[in-house]
């Protein structure tokens, strides 16, 4: 009896240790949840969440806000309808996450958040490999939400590929262009590209282009060699030197130096000259007010003198103090 009671004492104490264990476990997978200022959200990942665990830590711009609380393939989670398709939104791998508000601080409504680009995307920690959920705002025109054929459990925060599946995709995208290329019908037109312009080198106008250049050159180096550059080089140097000898002689600077002074006179001149012309009006406008009187005298005495000559012409007697003759009455 005291051996049975032993084992049943052990039997109950080894359940009362699992039943703990069992409730750690279950409160460090779910202590997120429990905590009231939590909220579980959930977003859809076309791309493999290898690396990715319950407990990875969700990060908001690289401060972490709370952690990965289930991870599953959504054709598990949600059942298809009768008579619905198995549409590729069933391939999806869906990740539910815990984030404390508390250290989010003020933000705007979900919907609005995801209107103004709130996305997550799968992210790794440096070179130690730890994969995370980032949360971060992007360009919603770039990265658009999606739609999934159910009704989700949690709110949904939708998902953008991650840098590494970017790349990816680009170079796939890269590659199909290649596949579409013919590479050897555009290896064939080089291949005939270059062999027409060897021909056209050896052959065609490129030919001649080159033999008259090399003509030229040589017919420009045998001018060059019969036209003594070297001398005209020693002569130019000469008469440079020359130059500069006489522009630096005593004779040169007096010279430059009485041109400098008459400059100046000249700018003093040209300076004066406006107001020496402006006396010059002002006399020339007296001159003729004083003037105009004695014209008009003159014009007068030489009308007069004008009508007396006509009248002494026609009337020679008159000189004499006679009459005039009377009139002929036969006209």
């Amino acid at each position: 009896m005291p051996s049975t009671r032993r084992i049943q004492a052990s039997v109950g104490a080894l359940v009362l240790v699992g039943a703990a264990l069992l409730t750690g476990i279950v409160l460090f997978l779910t202590g997120d949840r429990l905590r009231s200022g939590d909220s579980v959200f959930e977003t859809y990942s076309r791309e493999s969440v290898q690396g990715l665990e319950t407990g990875s830590p969700v990060r908001y711009r690289g401060v972490q806000v709370g952690r990965v609380t289930e991870i599953g393939l959504a054709s598990a989670e949600y059942r298809r309808t009768r008579g619905d398709a198995f549409a590729s939104a069933f391939q999806l791998v869906f990740v539910r996450f815990a984030v404390d508000l508390s250290r989010v601080g003020d933000i705007p409504s979900l919907p609005n958040a995801v209107n103004e680009g709130l996305r997550a995307r799968l992210a790794t920690q440096g070179i130690t490999g730890v994969v995370y959920i980032e949360l971060d705002y992007v360009d919603p025109e770039r990265f658009p939400p999606g739609s999934v054929p159910w009704d989700p459990r949690f709110p949904v925060i939708p998902a953008q590929p991650s840098t590494t599946a970017q790349v990816q995709t680009a170079a796939e995208t890269l590659l199909r262009r290649f596949e579409n290329v013919d590479i050897t019908g555009l290896l064939d037109n080089i291949n005939g590209l270059i062999s027409d312009l060897r021909s056209r080198v050896h052959e065609g106008d490129i030919a001649a282009v080159l033999r008259d250049a090399s003509a030229l050159l040589a017919e420009l180096r045998g001018q060059a060699e019969r036209a003594n550059l070297p001398g005209a080089v020693d002569e130019i140097r000469g008469a440079a030197a020359g130059v500069r000898g006489l522009t630096e002689s005593r004779d040169v600077r007096e010279a430059l130096a009485t041109l400098n002074r008459a400059m100046t006179d000249l700018r003093r001149t040209t300076q004066i000259l406006p107001q020496t012309v402006g006396r010059a009006n002002a006399t020339i406008g007296d001159l003729q007010a004083d003037l105009s009187p004695i014209m008009r005298d003159l014009r007068a005495a030489t009308s007069n003198l004008r009508e007396t000559t006509e009248a002494l012409r026609r009337s020679p007697s008159q000189l004499l103090l006679g009459a005039p003759p009377p009139p002929d009455r036969r006209r």
